[in-house]
């Protein structure tokens, strides 16, 4: 009996140890499947490569200054490997780049600004838990002192166009103040009067010398992050084709200078719906338009064409 159960334990334990090496080697053949045992797709975990010399707004970066060097090293490693934020921005931006670089350019405005709005929103009208909103993050005081309408039916801070323009505005007043585009972009977040204070406190107009809060202290170097990476992609690892890209919305535009009684009603008589309205002007904020001041508003409606509509 003693020999039999000693057998019989023997092949127990022999079969146990084949099967975990065989599945040991299966599991390792899996994981290990390169030739040159080198990770799947060749992901590396890397410190990106900082260049030399870097401007933002035509001006240069003291990267000599071993605080903001590690300042933008910081955010190009935040921002590179937040990959889902940043391929959507990557994507966003080929729709809305088109239609904010030529504001910017008619107002004398440094293009990189455009990196300032991915840093606000990710190219999308979201509203921040302080109610800033929109693409540009106007919070509802500054954005009627720089020229738009905000109520209950109208919200233009939503509005691509017209938001961009009052940052333009913003950023000219921040600059006529500080005498150059970083303080101006700095002001954008702390405001102007705020960074006019420490600016003044600490005797200094060089933003990469003055002592901020963290959030104000790293804006600066979110706006480089971004450009570095969207202008190149690729050297930061972002493998994106043309097809991947979010396409620009191609629409007509029509005046409308007299009240809405039913939005999803008026939007049927020109073959749309009253999501796709909102999908092209998401600055109407309410189903009706009273417009007792008879505003001439302009409303885009998609090209024939330019979306494929749901049916109901």
């Amino acid at each position: 009996m003693y020999y039999f159960l000693a057998g019989v334990l023997s092949v127990v334990g022999l079969l146990f140890i084949s099967t975990n090496l065989f599945f040991t080697n299966n599991t390792n053949a899996a994981v290990d499947k390169k030739p040159d045992g080198t990770f799947p797709q060749d992901y590396k975990i890397v410190s990106p490569k900082i260049p030399v010399n870097i401007t933002i707004f035509g001006e240069g970066v003291p990267l000599e200054n071993f605080e903001v060097y590690e300042r933008v090293d910081r955010e190009v490693l935040v921002n590179t490997y937040w990959h889902s934020a940043t391929i959507l921005a990557i994507k966003r931006a080929a729709r809305w780049f088109p239609v904010i670089e030529p504001i910017l350019k008619q107002n004398n405005i440094p293009d990189d600004f455009k990196y300032l709005a991915v840093v606000e929103s990710n190219l999308e009208n979201v509203v921040s838990p302080a109610g800033a909103t929109g693409c540009w993050q106007f919070i509802k005081s500054a954005a009627t002192q720089f020229g738009l309408e905000v109520n209950d039916e109208v919200d233009e801070r939503y509005d691509v166009e017209k938001s961009t323009l009052a940052a333009c505005n913003y950023l000219k007043e921040g600059y006529a103040k500080f005498g150059n585009w970083t303080m101006s972009a700095s002001s954008y977040n702390a405001g102007i009067n705020g960074i006019g204070k420490w600016s003044g406190l600490q005797k200094s107009t060089n933003y990469w010398n003055l002592v901020l809060g963290s959030e104000t202290s790293r804006y600066v170097s979110r706006i480089i992050a971004m450009k570095l990476i969207m202008e190149n992609p690729p050297a930061y690892g972002y493998d994106l084709k043309e097809v991947d890209l979010y396409k620009p919305l191609k629409f007509k535009e029509i005046k409308l200078d007299t009240s809405v009684t039913d939005f999803a009603d008026y939007v049927a008589t020109l073959g749309i719906n009253y999501k796709t309205l909102k999908l092209y002007n998401p600055w109407l904020r309410d189903t009706a338009l009273k417009n007792k001041n008879g505003v001439a508003y302009i409303i885009k409606v998609p090209e024939e064409g330019g979306i494929n509509l749901i049916k109901e």
